[in-house]
C-alpha cells in the first residue's frame, strides 16, 4: 500500500486539472468547462471497497482519498484494482459539501472524473475525463480526529450509467496532508 500512494497521490494532483476528451474506459463523455485548480488537502484512507462499480462495471479497489480543491472542488477518488490498467482512478466530484455533524460529511456529485493509462497526459500524468454526473457522496467520520468509518457514493452520468462505492476504513488513522493554505469550502452548521 505504501507503494502505491505517492503515485496515487501524483494521480490525484492530475485530477484537479480538466480534460476534454473521450475516456479509454470506452465511456463517451460530455465535458464541461471548468477553471483550473490545485488540490489544497489530501486524506488517504485505508479499508476497502465492499462494492465498486464503474457504468455498471464491478471493480475491487486499492485505496480511496478525499482531495480538496483550492476553489472548493471536492474528490472522492478511488484508485481502481484494476491489473489491467496502473492508472485506472475513479473520482466522484462536486463542489458545496455539507456537514451534519462533527461526524458526517455529505457532497453532491456533479461530475465523474474517469481515468485511465490511455488518457492523454500533462506533464506525464494522464488527464481525466469529466463526464456530467448527479447524485451524493456521505462519509461517516472526520479528518480532524483522523477516523473515518465509510464512504459510500452514488451517480448517475447525464448518459445514464451508474456509479457506486462503499468503502469501509480498516480503522488506521486517516492520513492528512495540507499542501496549501486556501479558504475552507465546507458549510458547517457548528462554527
Amino acid at each position: 500500500m505504501r507503494l502505491c500512494r505517492p503515485v496515487f497521490t501524483a494521480a490525484l494532483m492530475a485530477l484537479a486539472s480538466p480534460c476534454f476528451a473521450e475516456s479509454s474506459l470506452s465511456i463517451p463523455v460530455n465535458n464541461p468547462q471548468a477553471p483550473n485548480s490545485y488540490v489544497d488537502l489530501l486524506a488517504l484512507m485505508s479499508g476497502h471497497c465492499k462494492t465498486l462499480k464503474v457504468a455498471g462495471r464491478t471493480f475491487a479497489c486499492k485505496t480511496v482519498a478525499y482531495a480538496h480543491g483550492d476553489k472548493g472542488r471536492v474528490n472522492f477518488a478511488v484508485a481502481v484494482d484494476d491489473p489491467a490498467d496502473d492508472n485506472h482512478v475513479v473520482s466522484f466530484s462536486g463542489e458545496n459539501g455539507k456537514r451534519a455533524d462533527d461526524n458526517s460529511y455529505e457532497l453532491p456529485i456533479d461530475r465523474m472524473l474517469l481515468n485511465s493509462k490511455d488518457r492523454p497526459k500533462v506533464d506525464g500524468l494522464p488527464v481525466p475525463a469529466e463526464q456530467t454526473s448527479t447524485g451524493l457522496c456521505r462519509q461517516t467520520g472526520n479528518f480532524a480526529a483522523k477516523k473515518v468509518t465509510d464512504v459510500t457514493c452514488s451517480a448517475t452520468d447525464s448518459e445514464g450509467r451508474s456509479y457506486e462505492l462503499l468503502f469501509v476504513s480498516d480503522g488506521t488513522p486517516v492520513s492528512v496532508r495540507r499542501i496549501r493554505q486556501s479558504a475552507p469550502s465546507i458549510q458547517d452548521p457548528f462554527k
